[in-house]
């Protein structure tokens, strides 16, 4: 049995409840019915979803007064990202950004989404990278994108001085890619962030059960989210960990910081690799914010647990420089 949606959040800052106010769960049947059945569906499912976020990005931009510029690296599409005023901290550093998106939405503008955040909250130059996504490029076409874009950028900046991040399927991604990058012995970045990670495509993890229906933005895995991770990980098997990152090798990690919420449906991927990553004696910072469904310190980003999350991960980050 389904469990009923939207159980009411009490200890939250009012913003955020003003925000939670504004945008209603969808019931867990109708999540779970929106499964696109073929390629033409899914480009329609994706070209909508993309149209709204790029309205909200327009915005962002504007209000955070952070430059884009349109590159190509490596054959790849990335957007540089310049805050108003760079961090003293931060000068001479460069931040990777990598986009989530359920592994299919978000290409194009969107993409940036929270590398503007991350650009004008801590004050650095980001790149936020336009990986090729499904179904035109299921797996592994997106690590192999980020893999030559970071490859390229070690030619000018070196492996100390470069930051890499990304929220949901972009911390997978994230994660995967320094795996490979550690299996060829190629030089690491100083600091890595993932947010809410999606580290595993299987269904496994207790958090997918128990916060089915209390994640106001995921509600459930099955259905949509089920249904994008088959498409991105096309003939690989879901457990492996090129898509699947958690049931990789996580020896010589750099440090990572970790952040996830009470009610969200990947909450138990978070605790897990906070674990793998302790398991190999690598550094990790875990911090579960109060009442936060998936990704909202970044989808109701004028919330006082927004501004807590990028503080706590710009203090990571200077500990790690």
């Amino acid at each position: 049995m389904s469990k009923p949606n939207e159980p009411k959040t009490q200890t939250v800052s009012d913003a955020l409840k003003h925000a939670i106010e504004k945008f209603p769960t969808t019931p867990i049947a109708e999540v779970k019915a929106t499964v696109p059945q073929d390629a033409a569906s899914w480009r329609e499912l994706v070209q909508q979803r993309n149209a709204q976020q790029k309205k909200k990005v327009k915005n962002m931009r504007k209000q955070l007064d952070v430059s884009v510029e349109l590159l190509e690296i490596a054959g790849v599409t990335v957007r540089k990202l310049t805050p108003k005023e760079v961090s003293p901290h931060f000068e001479n550093h460069v931040y990777i950004d990598v986009h989530g998106g359920a592994y299919v939405f978000f290409g194009g503008l969107p993409s940036i989404e929270e590398g503007l955040l991350i650009a004008s909250r801590l004050g650095i130059t980001v790149l936020s990278v336009d990986y090729a996504m499904p179904p035109n490029a299921p797996a592994p076409a997106a690590l192999c994108d980020l893999k030559a874009v970071y490859l390229a950028l070690l030619d000018s900046v070196e492996s100390r001085r470069i930051l890499v991040g990304g929220t949901s399927a972009g911390a997978g991604l994230v994660l995967a890619l320094i795996q490979s990058l550690a299996a060829e012995s190629i030089s690491l970045p100083c600091a890595i962030y993932t947010g809410t990670p999606w580290v595993d495509l299987t269904q496994a993890g207790d958090s997918r059960q128990v916060n089915e229906g209390a994640d106001r933005v995921l509600v459930t895995y099955e259905g949509l989210l089920q249904s994008a991770a088959a498409l991105y990980a096309g003939t690989i098997d879901l457990s492996h960990p090129s898509v699947s990152p958690i049931y990789g090798d996580f020896t010589s990690f750099p440090p990572v910081f970790i952040v996830a919420g009470t009610r969200d449906l990947f909450l138990s991927d978070a605790v897990r690799l906070h674990r793998k990553i302790r398991d190999f004696n690598g550094t990790s910072q875990l911090e579960i914010v109060e009442g936060l469904s998936h990704a909202e310190y970044l989808i109701a980003h004028e919330t006082p647990e927004s501004y807590m999350t990028y503080d706590e991960l710009r203090a990571f980050f200077l500990q790690n420089l």
